[in-house]
């Protein structure tokens, strides 16, 4: 049934490096298993192969995808049973925020490097610091994309009503939030809408929106306060006690790009590239800050300045991406040499023995 299986990233190659925030969804699981070990292809195999055994079950999942393989999984929850399994090495630094009493390390080395030859210890040394140079050139890219972002952000700031665009937020709040929560224990989880990865940008927008009966598509430039009128809802979304689900921006994490309230059945998203969605079903809803809250002409009157600061923009998103793919082939290479080394049987005792759990969880 996939239908039931929730999709999106925790974590993100963000403009301020590698964000995450995998404790905000893992926070309260009874049951964790935080994966370890050289090979991240061993640790999403594993992960894979529970995902299948469940899929087709009458069962929610949460499937919690790599920003550097989107096509692969480094995590799955499933939320009822209380039970989480995740790739917890470096650099995501799963459960600083957080460890409950039965989360376990499950070190999936079982291999003795020490065994290798010298050379192809060099090789793996050369690698690993070719892969994390790649990455450090990505987040730079990144982080000079966003300097050259805000200068985009500021000439539509300058142009802004603010009042008007406060009008568009208290309406739209007042449509969304007209009566308190019947809930007593209110929870909010962070995640991200979309995520740089080595094949551009990806998200999950349609999965996670399936089913809601009400979509709001905030249209506008940048600067003209979508993240802003998001933040606006989860204040008071708090404070009527509803649960939430919140997801950051995959290029500035700072930055909100979409609120669900599931309870209510509806969503308000960011729906401007590089997520850029168009109403296709009943109850879809476009608000456009641009027309609502700034000056008109300004896109004209400022065209040539746009055109080039998109064009500086998009040249450092490009350069970004190239380089998170050098650091995927480059450990695709690392993966090779291990996967040469690796004791695979011992994976299948893991999953039989984590399968076996949840098995047990599913019966309490």
């Amino acid at each position: 049934m996939s239908g039931n299986v929730l999709r999106y990233f925790a974590g993100g190659n963000t403009a301020k490096g590698f964000s995450h925030l995998y404790d905000s969804n893992l926070r309260g699981l009874d049951r964790v298993f935080i994966l370890s070990g050289k090979s991240c292809l061993e640790k999403k195999i594993l992960i894979q192969k529970l995902m299948d055994e469940w899929a087709e079950k009458d069962i929610k999942l949460e499937a919690l995808h790599s920003p550097n393989d989107p096509d692969s999984l480094e995590g799955l929850i499933i939320r009822d049973l209380g039970f989480g399994i995740v790739d917890g090495d470096s650099p995501r630094e799963i459960g600083k925020g957080f460890v409950g009493d039965r989360w376990e390390t499950v070190d999936l080395d079982a291999m003795d490097l020490s065994s290798l030859g010298a050379a192809t210890k060099k090789d793996i040394i050369q690698h690993t610091a070719n892969r994390d140079r790649a990455l450090d050139n990505a987040y730079q890219s990144y982080a000079e994309g966003l300097r050259v972002h805000d200068k985009w952000e500021k000439l539509y700031i300058d142009r802004m009503d603010f009042s008007k665009a406060d009008h568009v937020s208290d309406r739209l709040i007042l449509k969304l939030l007209s009566k308190e929560s019947t809930r007593k224990d209110r929870t909010s989880i962070r995640r991200f809408l979309g995520a740089a990865t080595p094949k551009g940008p990806v998200d999950f927008v349609e999965n996670i929106t399936s089913g809601l009966n009400k979509r709001f598509f905030l249209k506008g430039r940048a600067g003209t306060g979508k993240s802003t009128v998001l933040k606006k809802i989860v204040v008071e979304a708090e404070k009527r006690g509803y649960d939430l689900e919140i997801y950051h921006c995959g290029f500035d994490p700072d930055s909100l790009d979409m609120v669900i309230v599931r309870e209510l059945g509806w969503a308000v998203f960011d729906s401007t590239q590089p997520h850029e969605y168009f109403p296709s079903r009943k109850g879809d809803e476009v608000i456009d800050m641009y027309e609502l809250a700034v000056a008109p002409g300004t896109d004209e009157l400022y065209a040539n300045e746009i055109a080039e600061i998109e064009r500086q923009y998009r040249e450092q998103m490009k350069a970004g991406k190239d380089y998170l793919a050098e650091a995927k082939q480059i450990n695709d290479q690392l993966e090779s040499i291990y996967q040469v080394h690796m004791d695979h049987s011992r994976i299948d005792e893991i999953f039989s023995d984590i399968q076996k759990e949840i098995k047990l969880l599913a019966k309490d």
